[in-house]
């Protein structure tokens, strides 16, 4: 029996403004918050006690899994803030930190516990990773995966002797410098012992603080790898390629929801969308209560959530189109991520509702 806790009290400043208004892992893909996924799979693998901190809009996280009794699970949440001035403020204390704060409260982690970034998505075989952990007798182990080189420099980058034990870390460096291209992939498997070396009450890192630590004093620290699926939404252009990825059907498990009513075109319930004089060249989803008016043309792949509203002459092509968002008449989203108040480029360039000179017209679709 192994435990599980997953880190959700981060801010998700790299990921903004998909982040404004919800947790980072409560980003949607193909409607499900990405903890969702995390949290089937851990229960697909007989994880059955997860504990999750949470800090930011920890509320949205808390209402929507509840106890966790519809995935089969069991969930418990450890929320990270202060009293400041009389308002309580959400006040992470790092993924090291929030593992020895609930440590401290209970005790909960007295076996084996799987620890993982509440921010990708992942089809790790965990039970052969568990195996492997305890067979090499580790204290700590990371998974790993390998990248190219011209890749190293987006991620913490380990560097393990033949027998997978941890010699150091890079932090982003540049493919020249690297001194291996495994990259961390925020997936860990601790012992309860590791916990003592994390000081109470502060704010404690895995990756910059513990980590080091256990190289430094030689304790059994391993590095695994083997290949998996790792879609990491660390930044918005990750989350556009990722969405761009499953929509086209090139992730194994992952379903578009509704119904199909023709070759790559799903719908939710209740849509209106005027088949004979639209042109829609699929993947493409169309959320209930959706309306495409005559004379839009949909590019696939395209997501379009339950509420919005393609007016007469729209053209939306590889898009995501968050729940009642609203495009004017004869007006275009290419490539983009938008909701009611804000409009995303596929690089992260963010254009607010009202601002001046915007390319876009668009809205609310509620008003």
């Amino acid at each position: 029996m192994t435990k599980a806790m997953i880190l959700a009290a981060g801010q998700g400043t790299r990921i903004r403004p998909l982040t404004k208004g919800m947790p980072k892992p409560m980003v949607p893909i193909l409607g499900k918050p990405v903890l969702e996924y995390l949290i089937e799979h851990l229960a697909r693998h007989g994880v059955r006690e997860i504990m999750i901190n949470v800090a930011y809009h920890h509320w949205k996280i808390e209402n929507y899994f509840g106890d966790g009794s519809r995935w089969g699970v069991e969930i418990g949440y450890s929320y990270e803030g202060v009293r400041d001035h009389g308002e309580i403020v959400p006040k992470p204390l790092g993924s090291a930190g929030g593992m020895r704060h609930i440590q401290d409260f209970s005790g909960f982690f007295d076996e084996t516990t799987l620890v993982i970034c509440g921010d990708a998505i992942i089809d790790l075989d965990i039970t052969t990773a568990i195996a492997e952990h305890k067979a090499k007798r580790a204290m700590a182990s990371v998974v790993t995966l390998e990248v190219p080189r011209d890749q190293v420099k987006n991620y913490g980058i380990v560097v393990a002797d033949p027998s997978g034990k941890v010699q150091s870390f890079q932090e982003k460096p540049n493919p020249a410098d690297a001194l291996s291209n495994l990259a961390s992939t925020g997936i860990y498997l601790f012992e309860p012992a590791v916990l003592e070396l994390v000081p109470p009450g502060k704010e404690f890192d895995i990756g910059s603080q513990l980590f080091p630590m256990l190289v430094a004093q030689g304790l059994p620290f391993y590095a695994q790898s083997r290949p998996f699926q790792w879609l990491d939404i660390g930044r918005v252009s990750d989350y556009w390629s990722v969405l761009q990825q499953v929509l086209a059907g090139q992730i194994a498990d992952m379903r578009m929801p509704g119904k199909q009513v023709r070759p790559g075109v799903w719908v939710g319930l209740n849509t209106r969308v005027d088949w004979d004089k639209v042109n829609i060249t699929g993947p493409v989803y169309i959320g209930s209560g959706s309306c495409i008016e005559a004379g839009a043309t949909i590019q696939g792949p395209t997501w379009i959530g339950h509420g919005c509203r393609v007016r007469a002459g729209g053209n939306v092509t590889r898009s995501v189109m968050f729940d009642y968002t609203r495009l004017n008449v004869d007006q275009a989203f290419m490539e983009v991520i938008a909701s009611p108040l804000y409009v995303v480029d596929r690089h992260g360039h963010t254009t607010y509702q009202g601002e001046e000179g915007s390319a876009y017209r668009w809205g609310d679709a509620r008003a």
